[in-house]
């Protein structure tokens, strides 16, 4: 009897610490919904930045940013000249625990060109 409850809790302890491990590593990865870049400008990174405490709080391992809100309405924006398109900025868009980290880190560098439009890489976040 003893044996079998000694192998009783060798598993439960072993099938545990599996599932720990196994979270662990998929908090850790990147996820498969989330982006490797976003296009943002001077206005909508102010606005994630002035929301990054609240949205970090999020307790899952992929973040979903929404700036929606922050983007500006009604004002009518200048086309872009023909030899230089800007991008449509991203308002909403999911990345990881880490890639949310190294954004706020990327935006907070000091003299980051943003406007009309900037390609933020995170890819390369780690």
């Amino acid at each position: 009897m003893k044996n079998t409850v000694f192998s009783w809790r060798g598993t439960v302890v072993g099938l545990a610490g599996g599932l720990l491990l196994i979270a662990n590593a998929s908090a850790d990865e990147a996820c498969g919904l989330c982006v490797r870049q976003i296009v943002t400008n001077s206005e909508l990174a102010t606005c994630f930045l002035d929301q990054y405490d609240q949205i970090a709080k999020s307790g899952s391992g992929a973040v979903v940013v929404d700036l929606s809100n922050c983007a500006s309405r009604g004002v009518v924006e200048a086309l872009p000249s023909p030899n230089k398109g800007a991008a449509e900025p991203d308002v909403q868009f999911m990345i990881s625990r880490l890639q949310l980290e190294c954004l706020k880190r990327k935006l907070e560098v000091p003299g980051i060109v943003l406007d009309p439009s900037a390609t933020i890489e995170l890819d390369s976040c780690g």
